[in-house]
């Protein structure tokens, strides 16, 4: 009768460490899971950064044109309009832009190529959305609903009263940057997508 309740006595205790084990288990489950809601996971350094694409517009090329290939490979990838040359290519190497043909400017969507690679893509149409969802015809609010603060404000050089809205360096396959060109009403007037130096050169290729 003894050792019947002795053991009856081990087997209460080894049900009660058992049951106190569980609920430790259960509270640190539930610390744990508190924890990844108040911190979730990290990302990869400088995916933030990286603007997504928009239509055929992307921060490492255009569409089936990757920033790098020669004039002859863009003619060949394009999948619209074939490409026209806008005004005097000179040598082959200087800078020189292509423009799909039909279009009502050549500046609606230009391709700039300098020392025979494509380095950036200039856009004046308000039916073209650059990379992050931005417009021709945008004021500065709007851009700041889709870019928060990632662009970077300076004064025209050319237009009294305009600016330009610049991104940093993205954060994805190639290090290129979003500049915005705005008027002195604060409206998108042109936007454009390239590699440094190029990108910055505001004559284009003048």
């Amino acid at each position: 009768m003894r050792q019947t309740a002795v053991a009856l006595a081990l087997l209460t205790l080894a049900l009660a460490a058992c049951d106190a084990r569980r609920t430790v288990d259960a509270g640190a489950d539930a610390a744990s899971e508190a924890i990844e809601s108040m911190e979730p996971a990290t990302e990869p350094a400088g995916a933030a950064d990286a603007i997504p694409p928009s239509g055929d517009a992307r921060m490492d090329g255009y569409g089936s044109l990757d920033f790098g290939l020669s004039p002859d490979e863009a003619r060949a990838e394009w999948t619209g309009n074939p490409l026209e040359v806008v005004g005097d290519p000179g040598d082959g190497s200087a800078c020189h832009h292509l423009s799909p043909a039909g279009q009502p400017a050549p500046a609606h969507l230009a391709f700039m190529f300098e020392d025979g690679m494509f380095v950036r893509y200039s856009v004046e149409s308000p039916d073209l959305a650059a990379p992050g969802g931005g417009r021709v015809g945008m004021d500065e609010a709007a851009l700041g609903g889709l870019y928060g603060k990632r662009l970077e404000a300076a004064p025209h050089k050319y237009v009294e009263g305009g600016k330009v809205l610049m991104s940093p360096e993205d954060g994805g396959a190639l290090p290129s940057r979003l500049y915005f060109e705005l008027g002195p009403d604060g409206r998108v007037t042109s936007w454009r997508v390239g590699l440094d130096p190029q990108v910055g050169y505001v004559e284009g290729c003048s």
